[in-house]
């Protein structure tokens, strides 16, 4: 691996490092937004809370175990999703021929050992993104058992502090779930690096935009902030 990376130029590098930090940047500014300005992310916190709040008193719950049960399935759908995509890529790295006319079909990509190492950077991200869904589904299984142990006598002095627990719970699982989200946009973003480092940055901004775009600037969330 080592002789390998001796194959990328200065630009690569900087344009990886471009990348990385728009993804960690990206992911901590929807984390962590202005005071006035919130992301759908953190929006729908709140609207998670208000769920809990009303499936303390909700009778029958049926529409509620529905609901966290198509959570679970979407989240395992990604997570089979970013699987195949992984097993993919490394048997894309392991068929030195393909790959070989790949490298020989792309004017910037100098060899396959070039083709291989970007192949790597979206496995990275995919990677990162099917760790991320796993635990989401994973966290979705607490919260729904979490839902369970809420006492259907809303008087019960247990009740609320349980489904707050749940709804803390389910927060955490969406948190996950977004990460493995934008995990996936960076490892198409990732692509653009076949196309040389001005691809790979480019690729990175685009998928930036639109990641900033639809946490603070799409029709959705102002749906969801007016009253």
């Amino acid at each position: 691996m080592i002789d390998h990376l001796g194959a990328l130029t200065a630009p690569d590098f900087l344009a990886v490092l471009a990348v990385l930090a728009l993804w960690a940047v990206s992911g901590w500014v929807i984390e962590h937004p202005p005071a006035r300005r919130p992301s759908v992310s953190l929006i729908m916190q709140d609207y998670r809370r208000d769920w809990m709040r009303q499936f303390v008193t909700r009778q029958p719950r049926i529409f509620d175990a529905t609901l966290i049960d198509s959570l679970r399935q979407g989240t395992a759908f990604f997570a089979s999703a970013s699987m195949i995509a992984i097993g993919g890529g490394v048997a894309l790295i392991g068929n030195s021929d393909r790959l070989r006319g790949l490298a020989q079909d792309l004017t910037l990509a100098a060899d396959t050992m070039q083709v291989e190492l970007k192949i790597i950077l979206a496995l990275a991200f995919l990677a990162n993104a099917l760790l991320k869904f796993v635990w989401a589904h994973r966290l979705f299984g607490y919260c729904s058992i979490l839902m369970a142990a809420v006492p259907n006598d809303a008087a019960d002095p247990t009740a609320t502090p349980r489904a707050a627990q749940a709804a803390e719970i389910n927060i955490t699982a969406a948190k996950n779930f977004n990460r493995g989200l934008r995990s996936i946009y960076y490892a198409l973003a990732a692509l653009g690096w076949l196309f040389g480092p001005a691809g790979l940055v480019l690729a990175g901004l685009a998928s930036t935009t639109v990641l900033l775009r639809r946490e603070f600037a799409s029709q959705s969330r102002d749906v969801m902030l007016s009253r």
